[in-house]
């Protein structure tokens, strides 16, 4: 007997990778023919770069839990190192200054890393918040990490790449995007490995994890080392893409907090929620501003109108925590979840044992058996209502005899 081969089923992607696979078919291929110089410098580039920083500081706070207020300072970091090496190495290419600068920015989350070893919660928040208070005095004290520029102004270099320029809004946009994805694929593989589920392990229970084996100094640095390393490279995106010409008060408290409002407003512990914060943090200031100017412009002056602004941001903020407080991340695939149920309940529906001509009593099915002859139906208890038999209206081949199932209609 020859056995016949066994067919292989097909791999099937998932609806998430297919969606994502169409994201960036619209990200490469549509947005840089039919967007506009505006959208690329005013709201693409930006976009991509705070999701970056939110990418890097979500790898430290949402995934190992490691509170820090120091973005703003590392971004910092990344994009002065990034001039000194363009501008004291000329023959460096952009891409190799970039990732050393990403390195020295590594070096310095890993400096500001060491005091998450005796320190937890809201005191390792603040010894990073003396971090950014130091790399903010050293801009503007130390004039030679500025060149000796007035008040620590740098100006970007040209964005030239293997001989093609990136110079142009839509050049800057697609180097950032490329930039972004990239390290994208980097921290999702990170997230996957076992490095990664140590980071969950030590958010979740410390003691337990270095019960089980997990070595937590070491992955504390590890992951301000990572996340150091990405808020860097964001750091030069909003330099180099975006700005172009940046002094130190660009590096502030406030983008730091604003880097943190992007990963809790997006999710925590969720890759994708850094790309939904800085969507909501980002894009809809400018829709809030667009659409006062149209509402109120006549009757307010700008200083009003950006006050009502914060004041919606603000309440839209509160209003997204409130229905859900593990963030925009958690809030779609409540969404994209609900949508799947519907659907699942739709089919079944539609799926009843009637339909296409199906006979509600088929001659395969078991057959129930009747009492017995001479049998007595027991009385029911007090306070119980007995059902009336039901009565199928099927054709009598259907209902085989002693099947003790009444057919057709009733006399």
């Amino acid at each position: 007997m020859i056995a016949l081969p066994r067919a292989v089923p097909r791999p099937r992607l998932s609806a998430g990778a297919l969606g994502l696979a169409a994201l960036l078919v619209v990200a490469y291929g549509i947005v840089p023919r039919v967007g506009t110089s505006y959208l690329f410098e005013a709201l693409l580039t930006p976009f991509l770069a705070l999701a970056l920083a939110g990418l890097g500081l979500n790898l430290l706070t949402g995934y190992a839990g490691l509170l820090s207020l120091g973005s703003a300072a590392f971004m910092a970091v990344g994009a002065y190192a990034a001039f000194n090496l363009s501008l004291r190495l000329p023959g460096l290419p952009l891409p190799a200054a970039i990732l050393l600068a990403g390195l020295v920015s590594a070096l310095a989350g890993l400096a500001a890393g060491l005091p998450a070893l005796r320190l937890r919660g809201f005191y390792l928040a603040v010894s990073t918040l003396a971090v950014q208070f130091f790399v903010a005095w050293a801009l503007n004290r130390i004039g030679w990490i500025s060149n000796d520029s007035p008040s620590g102004i740098i100006t970007a270099p040209r964005l030239v790449v293997a001989g093609l320029s990136f110079d142009d809004p839509r050049g800057r946009y697609l180097f950032s995007l490329s930039a972004v994805t990239l390290l994208t694929v980097l921290a999702w593989r990170l997230v996957i490995a076992p490095t990664g589920r140590n980071l969950v392990a030590i958010r979740d229970n410390e003691t337990a994890a270095r019960l089980v084996g997990v070595k937590v100094a070491r992955t504390k640095l590890l992951a301000f080392a990572v996340s150091s390393f990405v808020i860097g490279i964001a750091g030069v995106l909003w330099a180099f893409a975006y700005l172009r010409t940046v002094e130190p008060a660009g590096f502030n408290l406030d983008r730091s907090f604003q880097i943190l409002f992007i990963v809790i407003i997006g999710g925590l512990g969720t890759l994708r929620g850094a790309f939904l914060g800085a969507g909501f943090i980002v894009v809809l200031p400018l829709l809030l501003a667009r659409l006062g100017a149209a509402l109120l412009g006549d009757g307010f002056d700008s200083g009003t109108l950006e006050m009502v602004q914060r004041i919606v941001l603000g309440a839209l903020i509160v209003a997204v925590l409130i229905r859900e407080p593990a963030g925009l991340a958690a809030l779609l695939d409540r969404a994209v979840a609900a949508v799947r149920r519907s659907d699942r309940l739709r089919r079944r529906t539609t799926r009843t044992p009637f339909a296409d001509g199906q006979s509600a009593c088929p001659a395969q099915r078991p057959v129930i058996p009747g009492p017995r002859s001479g049998a007595r139906d027991p009385e029911p208890p007090t306070g119980q209502v007995t059902a009336p038999p039901v009565v199928l209206d099927c054709p009598p081949p259907a209902c085989p005899s002693g099947s003790g199932l009444a057919c057709g209609a009733p006399d």
